[in-house]
């Protein structure tokens, strides 16, 4: 028996809340933009509203903060009064806005307080048993190289901005 288009349509807005959850994101903001990527029109928040059956005041929050990130865009219609909303359809202006979104200040304290830990560890400034402080700093430093690694690599993704979309492709190509 074939899927229903609306089965299938709630079962990807609900897919893209788990990853909006896992990127860090409301639950609700990926419900938002999938109604809003899988939409043929810009919908108003009434229409967002009632396919996510989020609270208009929810709804309002999270499309001034997907607006802000660049992945939703505001349009309007001659003679109607309601704004209007698209999402952005470009995958790698996306993955740009998320990434540059992670990079904010939440994040930096975040990586600041690991960073402050694995100092206070190598300086010796910790009193305990040596086998579980060396056990802690270990642990604490792998953290530490993953967040490197994920800055780095968001500053790569950030920086092939410039090389444009098209020429990204290409260059991804050829690697394949």
């Amino acid at each position: 028996m074939p899927t229903k288009l609306t089965q299938l349509k709630q079962d990807f807005t609900e897919g893209l809340s788990q990853i909006s959850r896992f990127w860090g994101f409301p639950k609700g903001m990926g419900a938002i933009f999938a109604v809003l990527y899988l939409s043929p029109t810009p919908l108003s928040l009434d229409e967002v509203v009632a396919q996510t059956n989020l609270t208009k005041g929810a709804v309002s929050t999270e499309i001034r903060t997907l607006a802000r990130m660049g992945l939703v865009h505001r349009s309007s219609k001659l003679g109607d009064r309601k704004d209007y909303y698209e999402a952005e359809s470009d995958f790698y202006k996306s993955i740009r806005s998320i990434l540059k979104e992670r990079q904010n200040s939440e994040f930096d304290r975040a990586l600041l307080s690991v960073r402050q830990t694995l100092q206070k560890l190598e300086a010796g400034s910790v009193s305990g048993e040596e086998t579980e402080i060396q056990f802690v700093h270990e642990r604490v430093q792998a953290l530490q190289e993953f967040f490197d690694a994920i800055d780095s690599l968001t500053n790569a993704v950030v920086k092939l901005e410039k090389l444009g979309f098209t020429n990204v492709q290409k260059i991804l190509s050829i690697l394949k």
